[in-house]
């Protein structure tokens, strides 16, 4: 599938390259922020993805993190750069990067608040050397208070030779509404930094999308805006309607979604005190194309890293998508899940992970 976040991203794509050059050509270190917001399923990741993927030089460094989503922790963001990378040639104490990191052999004494912060924003500095670096900071909403605070710090480091991109949903979407203000308000007062919001897709950018996808040159007016009402203009649903509708005509794409089955009843509880029995599996849960890719890499014993690997799509997605299988299918994990449509012989394969 086609990413369709891209479309109507033109502008926004130029105005990011354009921030990349400004670090890349000035004649002294200088740090460039970039805020880019928007609802769930706009594109914010696809957006930044294509663009780093554009730039050029390319990036010598690229340092992207994100909060954790089910087990969040203090600087979050950064223990997601410091993942999997050699750090051993850091010149730090080795008890606070090991903090830092998230490593559970970390000793349980802490650093000063202060101090660790400091020690944080070092460790960007060594990590980003004489750059030029990309530092990206996904879903900023869902950032712990240490992240929020570290980030703000990088913003302000004026002699970093780096373009800080920053990915959020709207401040009052955030864990803590108050301190996503703050962090997003400090961000976008910097000099010279540049101001994203991303909006749903129009329908003349929907047709693009049906045009391109249908090999259509001209999808009718009729379908465009059921399409278009359907969606909300949304890239993320816009894309799951149309893997739901993968092998179909466009016609497909007016026909009303089936109604919802009703939920199980649950049984009475025959003593007082009884433990009630959890509601019966559905029989035929309506999943869409992306949740029965999903589904196979669980069938396969995939991590969500790995599912996101080998279906090309990020980690957070997969992670959405998961739940959504957890609720449709009425399973309380991954294995119960995977067993449902194991019994259910449904026609599910996971991709090649690699």
């Amino acid at each position: 599938m086609m990413p369709v976040s891209m479309v109507g991203r033109a502008g926004e794509l130029a105005e990011l390259d354009r921030a990349w050059s400004t670090v890349v050509t000035s004649r002294r270190p200088a740090l460039t922020v970039a805020v880019i917001t928007g609802a769930a399923g706009v594109g914010k990741s696809l957006l930044v993805a294509a663009a780093l993927e554009a730039f050029a030089p390319r990036p010598a460094v690229v340092l992207s993190g994100a909060a954790r989503v089910h087990s969040p922790a203090p600087y979050d963001w950064l223990a997601a750069v410091l993942t999997g990378r050699d750090t051993s040639r850091l010149d730090l104490p080795r008890d606070a990067l090991a903090w830092l990191a998230q490593q559970p052999t970390a000793p349980r004494e802490r650093y000063p608040p202060g101090t660790l912060l400091r020690l944080a924003v070092r460790v960007v500095r060594l990590l980003v050397a004489a750059g030029p670096a990309v530092l990206v900071v996904e879903d900023l909403h869902a950032l712990d208070p240490a992240s929020l605070n570290l980030v703000g710090e990088l913003a302000t480091a004026g002699d970093l030779p780096a373009l800080l991109v920053v990915a959020s949903r709207p401040a009052e979407d955030a864990v803590a509404p108050d301190l996503a203000v703050r962090a997003l308000a400090r961000l976008c007062g910097v000099r010279g930094a540049v101001r994203q919001h991303l909006g749903p897709l129009l329908p003349a950018e929907v047709a693009e999308v049906l045009t391109q996808v249908y090999a259509d040159p001209r999808p009718s007016g009729r379908l465009v805006r059921a399409v278009w009402q359907r969606t909300g203009g949304n890239p993320y649903a816009l894309t799951e309607l149309l893997a739901a509708h993968a092998g179909r005509g466009p016609e497909a794409l007016l026909r009303p979604p089936p109604a919802p089955r009703p939920p199980a009843a649950r049984p009475a509880a025959s003593v007082q005190g009884a433990v009630p029995q959890r509601p019966a599996d559905p029989v035929d849960a309506e999943l869409t194309g992306r949740e029965i890719e999903v589904l196979g890499c669980l069938v396969a014993g995939m991590s969500n890293k790995q599912a996101a690997r080998a279906l090309g799509i990020s980690v957070r997605t997969v992670t959405v998508h998961v739940s959504n299988l957890l609720r449709k299918t009425g399973s309380a994990s991954r294995t119960e899940a995977a067993i449902w449509a194991v019994r259910r012989r449904l026609p599910v394969s996971a991709p090649a992970d690699g």
